[in-house]
């Protein structure tokens, strides 16, 4: 029975790795293609630009239909900060990686 139950537990592990191998290789193809959006986003933030759009929306001179979660003062902030603290997680677990 031992057999058994080694066989059923190493079929688990290798139903569990395998979907997670398929949605992280797709997850960091999503996220390849949207480095260039955060770069944009990044140089955008700290734009003249980004003031001057959020002076306009302080100032109740746009849309109230517009959708501006750009304009507001976390959002691209947090973003930009997850998007590093990613970045290091996967420099951090390439490295652990190379090393087995």
């Amino acid at each position: 029975m031992e057999q058994i139950e080694r066989i059923k537990a190493m079929e688990l592990y290798l139903d569990r790795a395998s979907q997670a191998v398929i949605q992280l290789s797709a997850a960091l193809d999503d996220y390849a293609v949207v480095q260039k959006a955060l770069s944009e986003l990044s140089a955008y933030y700290s734009s003249n630009e980004w003031k001057e759009d959020y002076a306009a929306d302080e100032q109740n001179r746009l849309p109230k239909s517009l959708k501006r979660g750009v304009l507001s003062e976390d959002a691209i902030w947090n973003l930009l900060s997850d998007s590093r603290e990613l970045n290091s997680r996967l420099l951090e677990m390439g490295t652990e990686l190379a090393s087995h």
